[in-house]
């Protein structure tokens, strides 16, 4: 089975790109954003860590982290934000392991994908096989920001300039999907891809 790390700028369709494999490889798939809300669940030593570093009032009426508070709390101090990511990104990536290890004993999925937008950063490039970029050209990816999110310009810009380089990306990366054009042309890049793993109608 193939360990996949799927990365890229915000509003590149990463999400598409992934439902279009899902739906036609026998793989798993988990998206780290998705997987870091799970791991902080009341009871899980990561919601002990970031409650006992960030204090009881980032905890709403129903036990739970407060999402918003705790935004506000750690990214208006770089440091907090640090020592959250020191806290988040190491059981997000034991969970995402444990997962990986249950997918081979089952033999069941060809292909494992991780998706990340700080895949690089997090420190994925040893743990898998490949990693993939989904590059989109900066307009195409604005576009999508304003019409599908509502994103501002001001907002879509501050996003950006917070993300890695296309020259990084590209560096980091083992195979790059051009998604600027349309959804069929980066089906076909995908397809020759993969053509050596089994296609599902």
């Amino acid at each position: 089975m193939r360990f996949i790390g799927i990365t890229g700028g915000v509003g590149a369709g990463k999400s598409a790109i992934l439902a279009y494999i899902g739906k036609h490889y026998k793989c798993e798939i988990y998206l780290a954003d998705q997987v870091a809300h799970m791991v902080k669940e009341p009871g899980t030593k990561c919601f002990a860590d970031l409650v006992a570093l960030l204090g009881q009032d980032i905890l709403g009426a129903d036990g739970h982290i407060d999402k918003a508070v705790m935004a506000d709390r750690i990214f208006s101090q770089k440091e907090i934000l640090d020592q959250v990511n020191a806290i988040v990104h190491p059981a997000v990536q034991e969970f995402l392991l444990q997962k990986l290890e249950e997918a081979r004993k089952k033999q069941e999925a060809e292909l494992f994908f991780v998706e990340a937008a700080l895949l690089i950063e997090a420190g994925y490039g040893p743990l898998a096989d490949e990693l993939w970029y989904i590059y989109a050209d900066s307009r195409v990816r604005a576009k999508r920001l304003r019409e599908e999110r509502g994103y501002s310009e001001e907002k879509i810009q501050r996003i950006m300039e917070q993300q890695l380089s296309e020259e990084e990306f590209r560096r980091n990366c083992d195979f790059v999907i051009d998604n600027s054009g349309t959804l069929e042309e980066s089906y076909r890049q995908i397809d020759k891809k993969l053509e050596a793993f089994t296609w599902q109608e």
